[in-house]
């Protein structure tokens, strides 16, 4: 239990700190002045200064931070961050999620490189059960295509599909013969069918294709499986505004640190936990490259944003945002941000010891 929530934490200062070096290192190739780039948070207990930049190493190992001049405050710096052109200030502000984003692919095809084979979006066969195939629904050699409207990448996204459908109907759509058939709506749920030996299983009721996993198909899946990640994030935003979600299916650090050693110790070897954990932070990392690119204050996204309406009013009015409006909207937007993750908090520790 102690090392897997020890993972949990240094799964978290990993990403954080990947995060912070994707700023470090394109500020540094933007010829931006980086005053001091630091591992872990808290008291200095190593630092060097190398050329103009501190390097240090601080108490606790929970993430880190890239000092640019003039993030914070003006600076007549020509090197300073304020002081570049626009493209470059959007790419250091989107860097971090990048690399967040890439870690997240690069883990899923770690993953993925011991495997033999994956499986296809082509169906094969029916069940005789199986009440959707023939005219009019699926058939032989079709390619899911869509399920209610959502691209089905791998054959894993019809699970998560159907999972947000209720009543065992869905619109779909194949690709048969190189088009796409829309076959409206048709009942596909999960259930009894028999197999070619008349042997009962649980199951969709039909066959899927499986391709060799040779470096192209592994390549594909794993940015298909990535993006993936990106759909889960938005659909997860999407049922949290639309009210299918509340407060108490959102979790924080505490409660990712939970699920992360409920998944380690529910893994039947060490290896599969280590597994699932790794892909656990995949996913994570790729929430994080998503959630820093939303236009909140305080966050990347929010930086880009406001980058995006000062460019504006200074090519429409010739006037730029004065600097302490921006300071002030970002401040209380963190303020904003440290309550809410301060609620969501206290409800992950309050699931965990009731």
């Amino acid at each position: 239990m102690i090392l897997y929530i020890l993972a949990a934490i240094l799964i978290f200062g990993v990403l954080i700190a990947v995060h912070e070096f994707g700023h470090f290192l394109t500020a540094k190739l933007c010829g931006v002045r980086v005053n001091e780039f630091s591992i872990g948070m808290g008291p200095q207990i190593w630092g060097r200064t190398v050329g103009e930049t501190e390097y240090s190493l601080r108490a606790l190992p929970i993430g880190g931070f890239c000092a640019m001049e003039g993030e914070d405050s003006s600076s007549d710096d020509e090197r300073s961050l304020t002081r570049q052109g626009f493209w470059k200030q959007a790419l250091i502000f989107a860097a971090g999620s990048i690399m967040n984003f890439l870690t997240g692919l690069l883990i899923v095809l770690i993953l993925y490189s011991g495997t033999a084979a994956f499986y296809t979006t082509q169906v094969l066969d029916f069940a005789p059960e199986f009440p959707a195939q023939g005219d009019g629904g699926l058939q032989p050699g079709d390619q899911l295509w869509t399920i209610n409207g959502e691209r089905v990448y791998l054959y894993s996204d019809v699970s998560l599909l159907l999972s947000l459908d209720g009543d065992g109907l869905v619109d779909m759509e194949v690709r048969r013969d190189g088009e796409v058939v829309d076959l409206g709506q048709i009942p596909l749920a999960y259930g009894t069918y028999t197999d070619e030996n008349g042997e009962p299983y649980q199951g969709l009721g039909w066959t899927i294709g499986v391709e060799k996993a040779t470096l192209g198909a592994k390549l594909r899946t794993s940015w298909l499986n990535t993006i993936d990640f990106v759909r889960i994030v938005r659909l997860s935003l999407q049922m949290f505004f639309t009210g299918e979600a509340g407060m108490e299916d959102l979790s924080g650090p505490v409660g990712i640190v939970s699920a992360i050693t409920q998944v380690g110790s529910e893994s039947p070897t060490l290896r599969d936990a280590v597994e699932n954990i790794l892909y656990f932070a995949a996913m994570i990392a790729v929430n994080l490259a998503v959630m820093n690119l939303l236009p909140i204050p305080a966050l990347d996204g929010g930086k880009i944003f406001f980058l995006i309406v000062d460019t504006l009013a200074f090519r429409l009015f010739r006037k730029k945002i004065p600097e302490k409006y921006e300071m002030a909207v970002n401040t209380a937007g963190f303020v904003v941000l440290m309550g809410f993750m301060a609620v969501v908090t206290f409800q992950d520790v309050f699931k965990l010891i009731r």
